[in-house]
């Protein structure tokens, strides 16, 4: 099985993708066979337009990470918590991806915060991002806190440390399953995107 995650910050260097390298790594262990990161610094996409549908060479940037997503049995999606929101660019992602790239596939929200929030953007994730690309969300989700000083070492630096780590390990574990239930759903022949494209 193959894992695509998404680091949603707009920096280099950032808390971000640090956890997206993390999980990756760790998702090698539990269960995915091949895991690569997608870091929204580094593709630079231009904000959605309709050229997006006309193969317009402005979006040639988009076929790459558009066949790995197309290729993926499962996602996470990395976000920092900028001002209580779910960075522009995540959002931009969301919108380019149809069915044909995330429809009945399961996702891992992961939100990520320098200090004690983190919160917000799982409810935004949850409330919007998922109509139009049927992207399946797992009822789990992880926060990750203090994360310039977590899951920075290769030792966990105190016990809440080491909660997380475990809480990720098994939230992968979790993830493995739901990647191996939804194939089914995928392969059955219901999903009817030609009729059903977009969400109620």
């Amino acid at each position: 099985m193959r894992l695509v995650l998404i680091s949603g910050s707009h920096r280099a260097n950032s808390n971000s993708r640090k956890i997206a390298d993390y999980l990756c790594q760790r998702a090698q262990v539990h269960g995915f066979a091949a895991a690569e990161v997608l870091d929204i610094h580094e593709l630079a996409l231009p904000l959605w337009n309709e050229g997006v549908w006309h193969q317009d060479p402005s979006w040639d940037g988009w076929q790459a990470p558009a066949a790995s997503l197309r290729a993926a049995d499962g996602i996470v999606l990395v976000t920092p918590e900028w001002a209580g929101m779910v960075p522009p660019g995540l959002k931009n992602l969301l919108l380019l991806c149809g069915p044909n790239e995330l429809g009945n596939k399961p996702a891992l929200l992961v939100s990520v915060s320098s200090g004690m929030g983190g919160s917000y953007p799982i409810a935004e994730l949850r409330m919007s991002g998922y109509k139009n690309n049927h992207l399946c969300y797992l009822p789990d989700h992880l926060i990750v806190r203090r994360a310039d000083e977590f899951l920075s070492h290769p030792e966990a630096v105190d016990e809440h440390e080491e909660a997380l780590r475990a809480r990720c390990d098994y939230s992968l574990r979790l993830l493995v399953e739901y990647a191996r239930a939804l194939r089914q759903v995928r392969d059955s022949g219901v999903p009817d995107y030609n009729r059903y494209k977009f969400g109620m």
